[in-house]
């Protein structure tokens, strides 16, 4: 490491995003849900009931244009889902948000495609004409229709690549921008229904309501995604200070601007990021701060994975950074009391190390599990140290290739349970149990006692019987590793299968599943 940040919390005069109420989450659910259901509503007021049971044509037209209805739904609700509105991103996390997104793109896609087969298949029966010369038909003389072919063909674009088989081969950069094509295509593929749709013009009350969604969802993108960022780019004037390398492939990029101390950033989020040194600058990048924010300096760790991200490392002190953000629901606003347990993976490790700094644990309420695949990959020694001694922070390696099963552990600890634990619970881990690491004896922290923390216990899940939580090697071993796991919030963050497999250890050596809290930044 060439240059190192002494860790510091965040003081008073620091802006802070507002805690969000826990049921606005069951608001937004509820108004999701109201929003189909008024839909299906209007489409029964419009006849669509009476339609369906009288058959025929008839009934397939209606029931074309209540999958159009869905899907014109779905799709705004979407649009919402992924405008970065700051209260939704607070409550779901972006990782969340980003799930329902796919889940519900897909099924607005599939309702598009059964909306365009039946109304299709509708017309062309009633009025006794080949398939094909209705669709052509309806394409060249219908208003609008033009640029809803035009919508559904960006449409699919987007679709195909967001298929995992598709996703893997393209680089973010390109998935990005391709996927920013949804935008043009929501916008070009519903005009048609508010200019022509029965559903949309049979009443005043039909057409205020998809006005007022279609006008919501663009004001939400406009504001949050364009909007919010230019002022706030303008308003903090972020710059590069200084670029350091933590490691192989590692490069840690400071900060500097305007009003930092008034920038609502928690220790955990994460920005979009764009730099403004030349050709590719548009394409943004998410990337976590890797040190508490504290008014003064903003840090970011990056590793080179072959992308734009291997333009980090040449940065240079006084280019201009554009940010959009901050995002991310992993942050010290949903700790409750008790212990907590830090676990990540490779670069996974930077939110986590931000979010030590914040949360507001005493000396020995705190275990930091680092998990790298060799020592020279393990970075911030220093601040994990400094933690260590002044804060009282456990802190665990290890070290190792992958297993050949899903699972957290290295390979060699991942067959069975506890191999990976150290003989007292205060021991470092390395490559090897019986190995110390670098720089440390083979026993406890600096320090620290050579025993057991304080109000824990060596065997047993507190408050639980061995036979009431369910035997798993990898959550045995982290019992093991951390005997009060089943009382602690656990925070996770690492590659997409890798903290999976670490959350189900977490769940099944008795963590509360509320108290297990993850980001994901995979595409």
């Amino acid at each position: 490491m060439t240059d190192t940040m002494q860790p510091v919390a965040a003081p008073p005069g620091v802006a802070r995003n507002r805690r969000t109420p826990r049921w606005w989450a069951d608001v937004a659910g509820v108004a999701a849900g109201l929003s189909v259901l008024v839909v299906t509503a209007l489409w029964v007021g419009n006849g669509g009931v009476q339609q369906v049971i009288g058959g025929g044509s008839g009934a397939v037209t209606a029931t074309g244009r209540l999958t159009g209805l869905w899907a014109s739904d779905l799709l705004l609700l979407q649009v919402l889902l992924m405008a970065r509105i700051p209260i939704a991103e607070r409550v779901f996390g972006q990782d969340r948000l980003a799930r329902w997104h796919r889940w519900i793109g897909f099924t607005s896609f599939w309702l598009m495609v059964a909306h365009i087969v039946l109304i299709v298949l509708g017309y062309a029966g009633a009025a006794d004409t080949n398939v094909f010369g209705e669709l052509w038909d309806m394409i060249w003389t219908y208003p609008g229709m033009l640029l809803a072919t035009a919508g559904t063909s960006a449409l699919v674009m987007v679709v195909v690549t967001s298929i995992r088989v598709a996703r893997r081969k393209l680089r973010y950069e390109s998935w990005h921008l391709l996927h920013l094509y949804a935008y043009l295509g929501v916008g070009l593929a519903l005009p048609h229904q508010l200019w022509t749709g029965a559903d949309f013009l049979a009443s005043p009350v039909s057409t205020v309501y998809w006005w007022t969604l279609y006008a919501v969802s663009a004001g939400a993108v406009v504001t949050y995604r364009i909007g919010v960022p230019l002022v706030m780019n303008h308003r903090h004037r972020l710059v590069v200070s200084r670029v350091t390398t933590e490691g192989p492939g590692l490069t840690s990029v400071y900060l500097t601007g305007r009003d930092l101390d008034r920038l609502p950033v928690r220790a955990g989020q994460f920005f979009q990021w764009r730099f403004l040194d030349g050709p590719g600058w548009t394409r943004a990048h998410p990337y976590s701060l890797s040190a508490t924010p504290h008014g003064r300096e903003l840090r970011i760790t990056v590793k080179d994975l072959g992308d734009g991200s291997s333009r980090v490392a040449s940065l240079r002190p006084g280019v201009r950074a554009l940010a959009e953000g901050p995002y991310g629901a992993l942050t010290a606003d949903t700790w409750t009391g008790g212990p907590v347990v830090l676990i990540g993976c490779g670069i996974g490790v930077t939110p986590l190390l931000a979010l030590l700094g914040e949360l507001p644990y005493r000396p020995g309420e705190a275990t930091f599990v680092y998990r790298a695949r060799s020592e020279e990959e393990v970075a911030f020694r220093a601040e994990l140290e400094w933690f260590a001694h002044h804060r009282g922070v456990r802190l665990i390696l290890l070290l190792g290739p992958r297993a050949d099963r899903p699972s957290w552990l290295p390979a060699h600890h991942a067959g069975h349970a506890n191999a990976a634990m150290p003989r007292h619970p205060g021991t470092a881990m390395s490559r090897r149990p019986d190995t110390a690491m670098p720089g440390r004896s083979d026993t406890a922290m600096p320090g620290r006692s050579d025993t057991a923390m304080p109000g824990r216990s060596d065997t047993a899940v507190p408050g639980r019987s061995d036979a009431a939580v369910p035997r798993h090697p990898d959550a045995d071993t982290l019992r093991g590793l951390v005997p009060d796991i089943a009382r602690s919030h656990a925070y996770l963050c690492g590659p997409a299968e890798w903290t999976a497999a670490a959350r189900t250890a977490a769940e099944l050596a008795g963590t509360p599943a509320g108290h297990v809290h993850t980001e994901q930044f995979s595409w």
